[in-house]
C-alpha cells in the first residue's frame, strides 16, 4: 500500500474513485437529489483545482489506485474508498495519513461527515460540531455533520 500525491496525470483516478463511490454507496443513504448534489460538488473542476493546489492524494494497492483523500489546511475532504475495497483498512490508512499531515501544522482537524461514514469518525474520536441540511433537486435534502477532533 502506497499513498502518493495526485497529479494531473492521475486526475482520472481521483475522479473515478470519487464518482464511482458516490454512485455505489450514497444511493443507499440519500435520495436522488442529494446524490446528484454530491456528484456536482465533487466536479472535475473541483478535483483539478485541488490537484493544482497539491491537496489530493491517492492510495494504491499493488499499483492500483483504490482510494483518495483531499487535505486543505486542517480540513479533510473527499475521502473515498472504492466499494469493493471498503472494510479492509484502506480508509483507516488514508485517515491516519491525513491526520498526521494536518498535525504538523494544526492542533485540530475538521471534516464534513456523510451519513455512511459518520460512525467511523465517531469511533476515531471525532465529535459533532454542526449539523447541515441543504435542499437539493426534487425537494430532497443532503444532510451531513461537521465533526472535529483534537490532535
Amino acid at each position: 500500500m502506497k499513498i502518493k500525491k495526485a497529479t494531473f496525470d492521475t486526475f482520472l483516478f481521483a475522479k473515478n474513485i470519487t464518482q464511482e463511490t458516490i454512485d455505489k454507496v450514497f444511493p443507499k443513504y440519500y435520495p436522488v437529489g442529494a446524490v446528484n448534489f454530491f456528484k456536482s460538488h465533487h466536479s472535475n473542476e473541483s478535483i483539478r483545482n485541488d490537484i493544482k493546489d497539491g491537496n489530493v492524494f491517492l492510495l494504491f494497492d499493488n499499483e492500483k489506485p483504490i482510494a483518495t483523500v483531499t487535505i486543505k489546511e486542517n480540513h479533510i475532504n473527499r475521502l473515498f474508498v472504492l466499494e469493493k475495497y471498503q472494510r479492509k483498512g484502506y480508509g483507516k490508512a488514508l485517515l491516519d495519513f491525513a491526520e498526521k499531515s494536518i498535525s504538523i501544522t494544526y492542533s485540530e482537524v475538521i471534516l464534513d461527515a456523510s451519513l455512511p461514514a459518520k460512525h467511523i469518525y465517531l469511533k476515531r474520536g471525532y465529535v459533532d460540531k454542526e449539523y447541515h441540511a441543504i435542499q437539493t433537486d426534487n425537494g430532497d435534502y443532503l444532510c451531513y455533520d461537521v465533526l472535529v477532533k483534537s490532535l
